[in-house]
């Protein structure tokens, strides 16, 4: 039936490895029951072994594809990930407030798994005045939320959940602090919402297979929003979700370096 099909969107940049940015979202989308859209930010040469080179979509296109997607689906959930510039973020968040979405899962990417950076210091600022406050959630790992706050980063669940008060200040209005940068066995992500502190513990996937995790877990997010589920059924499914890819990445043979979650787990 026409209007029964969940839709989400994801605005990020493309990986040309395949592992993270669009491409991961949307196999996420795909893998989890959902259509996915895209509003491609910028363009990486790219494999598991680094970033080599960044083309930065131009915003009046950013601006355009927003447009075209926004004005004709039924969009349930908006992911946002990549924006390297303070001119891309200003597009997309005037196109978030254009169209009025207010299902926005943002992933503050800043650093690739192989280290390279992905977003100019420049922009942070404009990330946290412009974009935080539209969210429904932000997804930072330990090193982006202190970037983000200018702080240290998180050395315990105190800490997480100070620096968590503190973002959720900024306007989002939930923060998932995730703990994958961590130690110990298990990899604690930790979420502030207007009921409180929640964690969602799972054990640590020791692999090398860990390009494009933060991609996946927050769009694996909005799939579960795009569906109807609250806040945090969509986190613990997508918690699960993230685990049992983990798990399973070293099945696959890709690439010479940080290899790709298996995000068809549950296919081949």
């Amino acid at each position: 039936m026409a209007g029964s099909t969940p839709i989400a969107v994801t605005m990020a940049g493309s990986d040309s490895g395949g592992g993270a940015g669009i491409q991961a979202d949307l196999k996420t989308f795909s893998a989890l029951g959902v259509y996915g859209a895209s509003v491609i930010t910028a363009l990486t040469a790219q494999n598991t072994r680094g970033v080599t080179g960044i083309h930065d979509v131009p915003p009046a296109f950013i601006a355009a594809q927003i447009d075209a997607v926004l004005s004709d689906l039924a969009v349930d959930a908006v992911k946002i990930g990549m924006l390297s510039r303070p001119e891309a973020i200003t597009e997309v968040a005037s196109g978030l407030a254009r169209h009025g979405v207010s299902a926005v899962v943002l992933d503050p990417v800043m650093i690739a798994a192989s280290g390279d950076r992905l977003l100019v210091p420049e922009a942070i600022d404009t990330l946290r005045r412009e974009l935080l406050p539209q969210a429904l959630l932000i997804t930072p790992n330990l090193p982006e939320a202190a970037a983000l706050l200018e702080a240290a980063p998180a050395e315990d669940l105190a800490s997480v959940r100070a620096q968590a008060q503190l973002l959720l200040a900024m306007g989002p209005r939930a923060v998932l602090i995730k703990g994958g940068h961590g130690e110990g066995p298990d990899s604690i992500d930790v979420l502030l919402d207007s009921d409180g502190f929640i964690e969602f513990t799972a054990p640590r996937i020791v692999t090398r297979n860990t390009h494009g995790t933060g991609c996946t877990l927050s769009s694996a997010i909005a799939a579960g929003l795009a569906k109807g589920l609250g806040l945090r059924e969509a986190v613990a499914a997508a918690k699960d979700y993230l685990t049992k890819a983990l798990a399973r990445s070293e099945e696959l043979a890709i690439g010479q370096g940080h290899g790709p979650v298996h995000h068809f787990h549950a296919w081949w």
